[in-house]
């Protein structure tokens, strides 16, 4: 006789379903007291952050009529005032070299904090695709990291990886208030997906890092794409009801707020001022801010982009905005960080390989000796230069703090944040556009967020470039110099190039893996985002249910019967 069994599925509070695969080791991250105190902090924070959210649009139709970002009269008392932020914990007072990379695989996770560098950024935003099987074995890897007994068989080379007595201190980037968790529904609408990275991370680990690596501070983390303060609002008071829930000193947990999108770099001083407890500086996002940057002036053609390599620190608009972020810290006592180096090592070609290198050290120069602290690294093979030249300049010292760096800051303004970068605008950059958003995008789609293409590592951030440049050529239609041919960006000539950079990725990559992989769907969805009327806000959110994958518990018969 056939009995009747359910599926295994969570044990969720009222209120709660979980929409994900059953996994008995993801069941000891979703425990009933982990997503109860998850849903405690959607159900206080959910109308703040939608009211965030309403704001960031009405602020954007304000820009398409035309005005421009600046900083806010209201808040003059907050930026001319005389306060500081709360002392820097001794265990992270050294940042010098920072790597980043995603929660998962777990073999980068460990391989990142034995890499030598001071604090390894582990990524549930930019570096990640979100799908489920990412993010709970991310949560997984990071408990297991803050225990201390993380380690991964590789059968294939014979070599388990175990932690080092010496790793990078961690840092935890939750994903941005505008992604949602589908596979998580409270109260019968998707989870904030930044909620869920924080919660179930804090809950499970606050003890044990603290007591660990913290040297009695910390969690620490890492806050992405905010636009205003009142999103830094949202961010301390989830803060507060976390250390008040874990009977934790207020000021425990510490947190570098990302510096991506134009209108925060505005918004600088009234960021760290609501953040003051829990503060541990600001970061120079270049290349989401380069995104920011097109998407806040999408409607203005005087405003146009030169091709992506072009625009780098050297573009007058990007270097006051890394002065102003060092002064803006240095002022309020906290770390100044400088932004990603994203080359990879080059093992067929030494030259190549020590010219990428040599380019490196050169920002890296500039970055410390304008007053930044510290800065980023995507893979360990950049850790020993990069650390050369910040402790060549820093002499002993831990960070720049306390010094007059960055005092070019001080007369950056307006004007200064916004001047229209200058360069050339070409086809081959359409291309480039092209084939780095496409193969970053098909990898995303299956699972990978972290992509190397052409010796860079690339994230959303930089396939989030090439889409909005090509959206902001299009619509304005914009020169392009073809071999000293002028043409016009059009529909028609983007997709007679989509065409071509199509077959020349499927040459790259090789026909079996392109027809396996998910390349021609990505090249239709880029295509379909590079010439939509109205410019979607993020890649990876009009992609999202793409990935996502719902396993709601069944009923399954048992019986000799079945087949």
């Amino acid at each position: 006789m056939a009995a009747s069994t359910a599926a295994p599925c969570y044990d969720a509070p009222e209120g709660v379903d979980v929409r994900g695969r059953y996994d008995r080791e993801f069941a000891g991250i979703l425990t009933r007291d982990a997503l109860d105190f998850v849903a405690g902090l959607q159900r206080e924070f959910r109308a703040a952050v939608r009211y965030a959210m309403e704001q960031r649009r009405e602020a954007q139709r304000r820009y398409d009529a035309g005005e421009l970002p600046r900083f806010d009269p209201a808040t003059t008392l907050v930026r001319e005032g005389d306060w500081t932020c709360a002392p820097v914990p001794p265990a992270v007072a050294d940042r010098t070299v920072e790597i980043t990379g995603p929660a998962e695989p777990r073999k980068m996770v460990i391989n990142a904090l034995n890499s030598g560098a001071k604090v390894f950024m582990a990524d549930f935003e930019d570096a990640l695709s979100p799908t489920w099987e990412n993010l709970m074995h991310g949560q997984v890897n990071l408990r297991d990291a803050v225990a201390g007994t993380i380690s991964f068989r590789d059968a294939a080379r014979g070599r388990t990886y175990e932690l080092n007595d010496r790793t990078a201190k961690l840092f935890v980037r939750p994903r941005g208030w505008h992604l949602p968790e589908a596979h998580i529904l409270i109260d019968g609408e998707p989870a904030i997906g930044c909620l869920v990275d924080f919660g179930l991370y804090f809950f499970h680990n606050h003890a044990a890092f603290r007591a660990g690596q913290g040297a009695g501070f910390g969690p620490f983390f890492y806050l992405p794409k905010m636009e205003h303060s009142r999103e830094a609002r949202i961010w301390n008071g989830v803060f507060q009801r976390a250390e008040k829930a874990a009977g934790i000193e207020l000021g425990s947990i510490r947190a570098t707020v990302l510096v991506e999108t134009l209108p925060a770099v505005f918004q600088m001083n009234e960021i760290l001022h609501e953040l003051r407890e829990h503060s541990a500086g600001l970061n120079c996002g270049r290349w989401d801010y380069i995104f920011s940057y097109v998407k806040t002036f999408r409607a203005h053609p005087d405003r146009l982009l030169p091709d992506r390599a072009l625009v780098g620190m050297a573009q007058h608009f990007m270097r006051s905005y890394s002065h102003l972020l060092i002064h803006t810290c240095h002022r309020r006592g906290v770390h100044a960080m400088g932004g990603m180096a994203a080359q990879i090592p080059i093992k067929d070609d030494a030259a190549a390989n020590e010219a990428a290198l040599e380019l490196v050290r050169k920002d890296k120069l500039r970055e410390v000796r304008a007053g930044h602290d510290g800065t980023w690294a995507a893979h360990p093979g950049l850790i020993p230069a990069i650390r050369e030249v910040f402790e060549g300049h820093l002499g002993g010292r831990p960070n720049q703090i306390g010094d007059a760096a960055g005092h070019e800051g001080a007369s950056v303004n307006e004007e200064d944040l916004i001047q229209p970068p200058r360069g050339a605008r070409t086809v081959d950059g359409l291309r480039l556009n092209v084939r780095v958003g496409v193969q970053y995008l098909a990898a995303w789609l299956a699972g990978s967020g972290s992509v190397p293409l052409y010796n860079l590592m690339e994230d959303a951030a930089t396939a989030e470039i090439s889409r909005v440049q090509n959206w902001q050529w299009l619509r304005h239609g914009a020169a392009l110099d073809a071999g000293g041919v002028e043409v016009r960006a059009t529909p028609e000539l983007l997709a007679r190039v989509v065409e071509e950079e199509m077959a020349r990725v499927e040459a790259e990559v090789g026909p079996d893996r392109f027809r396996k992989g998910r390349y021609a769907e990505a090249g239709r969805i880029f295509s379909r985002q590079c010439t939509a009327p109205e410019l979607d806000d993020f890649l990876t959110l009009d992609a999202y249910n793409l990935i996502v994958a719902h396993h709601p518990a069944i009923e399954i018969r048992t019986d000799d019967q079945q087949t």
